[in-house]
């Protein structure tokens, strides 16, 4: 089975499918290479950049919930820019979001996109976004601005897809715990794993 992206063809078994949690890979990327990094930025980045140094990966696919005020709930959305949310030392001089010293931009654009697919622009943070009202990001997830960060500086292709769980909003708690479970399904439907074949471009 391969991924075609931008006229390349990916091995499924040359790509590394990062979750934050088992939950949302369930048993449809058994047989895959599922990286499990756990929830936030910190331990994303750990458990990326040790997968790395074990086997670099053609291709690093990151899959994951996430809450929009957005997009309805059950959409899946393809990120390709990233936004670190909580970041702020603007009492410092420097503007919202931005990492203060790094030459990165406040939105990370890295990544691929792929047609027919609402583009999205994420914010990850080390909290569960329930009352969402900035209008710089439009999905909030809490790992996905660390992972195309590191794949950037690694040269290493990265593809984002968010499947929305909540609103990022008082109910979005409640909301999660019940649609959490359905994201494996439509990242299976997406990215044709039973077909063979995805297309994407960059």
């Amino acid at each position: 089975m391969n991924i075609t992206v931008e006229a390349q063809n990916f091995p499924i078994e040359d790509i590394l499918f990062t979750f934050a949690l088992t939950a949302e890979a369930a048993e449809v990327f058994d047989g895959c290479n599922t990286l499990i990094t756990g929830i936030g930025k910190v331990n994303a980045a750990y458990e990326l950049t040790k997968a790395i140094q074990l086997k670099r990966p053609a291709l690093i696919i990151n899959l994951g919930s996430a809450g929009s005020n957005a997009f309805r709930k059950g959409t899946v959305v393809c990120c390709r820019q990233f936004v670190q949310r909580d970041m702020d030392v603007r009492g410092l001089g420097f503007a919202q979001y931005e990492t203060p010293l790094s030459g990165l931009p406040v939105v990370l654009e890295y990544g691929l996109n792929m047609d027919d697919l609402p583009a999205g622009i994420c914010g990850s943070g080390d909290s569960f976004e329930m009352g969402h009202q900035a209008t710089i990001y439009d999905v909030v997830d809490m790992e996905a601005y660390a992972l195309a960060m590191i794949a950037m500086k690694e040269g290493i292709p990265f593809f984002c897809l968010k499947y929305i769980s909540d609103g990022a909003d008082d109910q979005a708690a409640e909301d999660w715990n019940v649609q959490v479970h359905l994201a494996a399904l439509a990242f299976q439907r997406v990215l044709q794993l039973n077909n063979v074949t995805t297309a994407a471009r960059v």
